[in-house]
């Protein structure tokens, strides 16, 4: 269902209006924070707009990241609009919070993408693809970018990484680095699933990655800066 944004009730109190440096501002980001903190059809009309906009960018987000999610058809796009929706309704609540450190638009479809990038990630544990087994490791090698002319030695590689990932690995690191490297699951979905930002995920892959690498240069697998750094 397409939601129409809601009127967030009233305009800006004085203080609201105050948060915000409207000395410091562009022309277009203060015309924004002026019509949206007006009262009746002016402020309904500059909400319409941004709304407009907000399922522009939601039905963008949603078509580039078709590919790498299960969601397709009219659910793909109904959670272009719940996420427009959602969007609008958080804008309108911290618009005393808009500091003009970019331009509002640019700060409002920031809104968006990230209520795009929460939804896609539950859809996806809806119906998740089957658990990839043990022989999905074969392919690690590659996930991992070692070139393909050491390939030949990738059984030794791929037993070392194993036995990292099996023993000095912790619990979170092994279930975060699996989950991404091994098994695929988008990063999305495995952020909403745990109820962790994106940069934390980024940060444990960062860290098991680099505990891996230690292990393949002691071995004598690896001699130069090379995958963990991709």
């Amino acid at each position: 269902m397409r939601a129409e944004p809601a009127a967030a009730g009233g305009s800006l109190s004085d203080v609201e209006c105050a948060r915000a440096p409207a000395k410091d501002l562009d022309e277009e980001s203060a015309g924004w924070l002026r019509r949206l903190g007006a009262d009746g059809g002016e402020r309904l009309a500059a909400e319409r707009e941004l709304h407009a906009r907000l399922v522009r960018i939601a039905l963008a987000e949603v078509r580039r990241r078709s590919a790498r999610t299960p969601v397709t058809g009219q659910e793909l796009e109904d959670v272009a609009y719940q996420s427009a929706a959602d969007a609008m309704l958080a804008i309108l609540a911290k618009l005393g919070d808009f500091r003009g450190e970019s331009r509002f638009t640019t700060w409002a479809y920031r809104f968006v993408i990230l209520e795009v990038s929460s939804k896609l990630g539950r859809h996806y544990w809806r119906n998740p693809p089957v658990a990839l087994d043990a022989g999905q490791w074969e392919r690690l090698p590659d996930r991992l970018g070692i070139d393909p002319e050491r390939h030949a030695e990738s059984a030794g590689i791929l037993a070392e990484v194993r036995r990292v990932v099996d023993e000095e690995l912790t619990s979170h690191q092994r279930r975060i680095f699996v989950a991404i490297v091994v098994d695929g699951i988008p990063l999305d979905a495995l952020a909403a699933e745990l109820g962790l930002r994106r940069n934390a995920i980024y940060k444990v892959i960062f860290d098991a990655r680099r505990k891996i690498r230690r292990a393949l240069v002691a071995n004598g697998y690896l001699e130069e800066p090379g995958w963990e750094q991709r």
